[in-house]
């Protein structure tokens, strides 16, 4: 679609799915005929299909996980910031490859490789929370994966950052990029510390593309011009603060879609243009960029009303989601990759 000065949030029109139409059809026919069980047995089977599944662990070991991607052939890909690697994840079987090794690891914790992204079949990495400020020569920005053990600097946003201070307050110098988005023939790059949207080119070419107040700005999706983003909100992350917004190239404003999240960490359309988000939960308190407390976690579907309805509760500080067709995959801080099937059904939410 073309791009409307300001967006509009248009729900679908709520049309019963196939299997509605036939527990409909069989109700008023056995109804007729008197057989009440059947019929509410079948009714039963048929929501129960359209249930979410319980969350099914499909990988663990890994170290220090945060962005993930779809990628070429339907894979999982995730980042390992304290090893410095990008895995491949079979999201069939659960089994782990090493995708791309020696990209810069983290320092202090968190950090290092942060977020993977696909352009043309080709990997982008994004770095952050490295280089001098912390005691070595690594950059903080956007690599391309060349090969299994090569890789190339393409934007220096660490640069960009020390030239170009935030109006907010900071303390890291070179920002904390964290998310990495496909936009056009580019990227956005979400800095949740400088708290703005950075757009960079393949050239190396880097602008604001949207800046915030301290509202910490999280995970994106991309619906043709249109960006989805979430935001964590400053600390100590109140419900209410932690939102969903949409924006666009041209639009004068920002416009909330949803709140009432502990932490947004990322956000992302699935079957039917329905959009879920993902909640840490309740931060820990410890310090600034710490994250959530352990099993608090949740997976969040947003409503037409610009409420959150939890899909599955109790994950382990998430970090990033994927979707693949009606399953979900959530990746988390300890290192495991988690699977819940099923996650939409009708009635669907279309977000534009």
């Amino acid at each position: 679609m073309s791009y409307q000065s300001k967006p509009v949030l248009r729900p679908a029109r709520r049309v019963p799915g196939l299997l509605g139409l036939f527990a409909l059809s069989f109700a008023l026919l056995t109804g007729l005929m008197g057989c009440n069980d059947d019929v509410l047995d079948l009714l039963e089977k048929l929501k129960k299909q359209s249930e979410p599944g319980p969350p099914q662990r499909l990988a663990s070991g890994l170290q220090g996980t945060s962005g993930s991607a779809i990628g070429p052939g339907g894979a999982l890909y995730v980042t390992e910031g304290a090893i410095g690697r990008i895995s491949r994840i079979d999201p069939k079987t659960g089994d782990v490859t090493t995708f791309a090794n020696g990209l810069p690891p983290s320092l202090i914790g968190i950090g290092g490789v942060y977020d993977v992204a696909f352009l043309g079949g080709t990997a982008y990495a994004l770095v952050t929370l490295v280089g001098p400020q912390f005691g070595n020569s690594d950059v903080n920005g956007i690599y391309r994966i060349d090969g299994p053990d090569s890789h190339t600097l393409i934007a220096d946003i660490g640069a960009f950052s020390l030239a170009n201070p935030p109006n907010t307050d900071f303390f890291v110098d070179m920002g904390v990029q964290f998310a990495i988005q496909t936009y056009g023939n580019g990227f956005l790059v979400t800095d949740g510390h400088h708290n703005r949207v950075l757009h960079v080119t393949l050239n190396g070419e880097i602008t604001e593309f949207r800046t915030f107040d301290n509202i910490v700005p999280t995970g994106l999706a991309v619906s043709d011009n249109t960006v989805y983003m979430a935001q964590a909100g400053p600390i100590p992350h109140k419900p209410e603060d932690g939102k969903v917004v949409v924006f666009g190239p041209n639009s004068s404003t920002v416009k909330e879609v949803a709140s009432g999240a502990r932490l947004l960490v990322d956000v992302e359309f699935n079957r039917g243009r329905t959009l879920f988000a993902l909640s840490q939960g309740e931060w820990d308190g410890v310090e600034e960029g710490s994250p959530a407390k352990p099993n608090d976690g949740s997976l969040v579907r947003v409503n037409e009303d610009g409420t959150f309805t939890v899909i599955t509760k109790k994950l382990d500080r998430p970090t990033s989601l994927e979707f693949i067709k009606n399953t979900a995959y959530i990746f988390t801080l300890t290192g495991e990759v988690w699977s819940i099937e099923n996650v939409s059904g009708p009635p669907f939410g279309h977000w534009q």
